[in-house]
């Protein structure tokens, strides 16, 4: 139902979630070294709301960051950026005074001329877009050539604008979230129709939604770090697709250790992803059918995945380096 609720925000452009500190905290753990002497970006926060600025700039000193600006949308107004540059008197206090606060020209838009600006200056790029805007916002941070750690939905990768960067090792998921929903609070204006979304304690709306991943092109112990396999692979239990010359494999920990042909995995399969161990294909190069060497996806799915005239679900097509 979270994810039925999602979608129909995403047609109606009311995806402004506001992402868990404790979900932030957890994540930039793992690159905390990274950041030293970085101008950090957060380009799609909402002043009020955001925990990004709060937790960059709580921790401004201990990550040796450089500066962090923020800006916000403002759909029927101007937006707002904010600029830190750490603690000035050495009280270890973010005082007000000590943010620089300026009204923008326009709304703040990502998308926006004095925005890009901001995005130039940048070393990093941390936020969560909106999940309706993921494809040109990606588009925009390789356009720039910018690092990044953004939140986005799993499904992603089977966008035909994402799925070429994650075949050429452009992008791949974080470290820290690999199963399970998450919780966002959301504006006092978003429609609360799911079975899991609610209002807390303190009267702040939230959703949960399944499938949320960290994206980025940050190097991470997960990696970079390949997975031990125990199956051995058999006819039985590894069967071949209709359609593509490669074997079915339900689950990711059932990867045949022996098997050195084209494999399908589930989508999950990226969580563990390590380049050294295995390479992402284009399934359109492992079929014989016209039809789909033509098609716009590279991932098998649909009915085009097929065993036995019974649809799978979506793989993705993988090989052993």
């Amino acid at each position: 139902m979270a994810n039925a609720n999602l979608t129909k925000a995403k047609k109606a452009k009311c995806d402004e979630f506001y992402t868990q500190l404790t979900d932030i905290e957890k994540e930039m753990r793992h690159y905390k070294d990274f950041f030293r002497g970085k101008v950090v970006y957060c380009n799609c926060d909402d002043a009020r709301e955001s925990n990004f600025f709060k937790y960059f700039s709580l921790n401004f000193e201990h990550l040796g960051l450089k500066k962090l600006i923020s800006t916000g949308f403002k759909a029927d107004g101007k937006g707002v950026v904010l600029i830190y540059e750490g603690d000035k008197n050495g009280n270890r206090i973010v005082d007000d005074n000590e943010i620089i606060v300026n009204e923008l020209d326009g709304n703040g838009d990502f998308r926006s001329a004095e925005c890009i600006e901001f995005l130039k200056e940048a070393d990093v790029v941390v936020t969560n877009p909106p999940f309706s805007l993921f494809r040109e916002y990606v588009a925009q941070l390789m356009e720039y050539g910018k690092k990044f750690l953004i939140i986005g939905e799993q499904n992603a990768l089977t966008y035909k604008e994402i799925f070429p960067y994650v075949k050429a090792n452009q992008l791949w998921w974080g470290a820290s979230i690999h199963s399970g929903d998450r919780k966002f609070y959301v504006p006092d204006n978003y429609p609360l129709n799911a079975a899991t979304c609610g209002v807390d304690e303190n009267g702040k709306r939230f959703i949960r939604v399944k499938g949320i991943r960290w994206w980025t092109n940050i190097e991470n112990t997960t990696h970079s770090t390949p997975m031990d396999l125990y199956r051995k692979y058999n006819e039985t239990d590894y069967p071949k697709y209709d359609n593509y010359d490669a074997i079915n494999v339900d689950k990711t920990s059932d990867i045949p250790m022996d098997y050195d042909g084209v494999m399908g995995v589930p989508i999950t399969f990226f969580d563990k992803y390590c380049p050294s161990q295995f390479e992402i294909l284009d399934a359109r190069d492992y079929t014989n059918i016209d039809k789909l060497k033509s098609k716009s996806t590279f991932l098998v799915k649909d009915k085009d995945s097929a065993i036995n005239g019974k649809p799978t679900y979506a793989r993705i097509l993988i090989k052993r380096r």
